[in-house]
């Protein structure tokens, strides 16, 4: 493994009007890199553990490395330039002919779907990680007010749901 690899996870993700936030850090730094709506999604629902009807890309290609033999040993982001993250997934493939290892170029958000379908490490490069602004803190401020909103608007019960829903279709 490569010493100038930080291991990171991802700490939160966030709508945003474009599409998604998403917060990857370790204890000491959280960075955010933006990815349109359904990768978000696609990111928001693995970590959720919600199962699908039918696979998604992402549930494609994990299937198709499966089938080809390939593991997916861990992704890196390994480049950040103008604001624009790269990435890189690293592939293993063992046959009876030997080992082989693949490192592929992928957009960070696909590959970090990928990392958390499988179970496998997500890490960054010391350089990236000491080129991208500190967002601990923002992080830890949009947790707080998410949880203080939670707070304050508890669930709807079924019959208030059903009241509710009697009174739009009323208007």
């Amino acid at each position: 493994m490569n010493h100038d690899n930080v291991r990171v996870s991802v700490k939160g993700v966030m709508p945003t009007a474009n599409g998604c936030a998403v917060f990857l850090g370790h204890d000491d730094k959280t960075f955010v890199i933006y990815v349109d709506h359904a990768v978000g999604n696609a990111i928001q629902m693995t970590l959720a553990g919600v199962k699908k009807e039918r696979p998604l890309t992402h549930d494609l290609i994990g299937h198709l490395l499966l089938g080809l033999g390939a593991q997916l040993e861990h992704i890196v982001i390994n480049d950040v330039s103008g604001g624009t993250f790269f990435a890189r997934i690293l592939l293993r493939m063992e046959n009876e002919l030997g080992k082989k290892i693949v490192e592929v170029d992928a957009r960070p958000s696909d590959s970090i779907v990928l990392a958390l379908q499988l179970g496998r490490p997500l890490f960054v490069a010391r350089k990236v990680l000491d080129a991208v602004e500190d967002m601990t803190e923002i992080l830890e401020r949009v947790l707080k007010q998410q949880a203080d909103e939670a707070k304050k608007s508890p669930p709807e019960s079924g019959e208030d749901k059903a009241a509710a829903d009697g009174e739009e279709e009323g208007k």
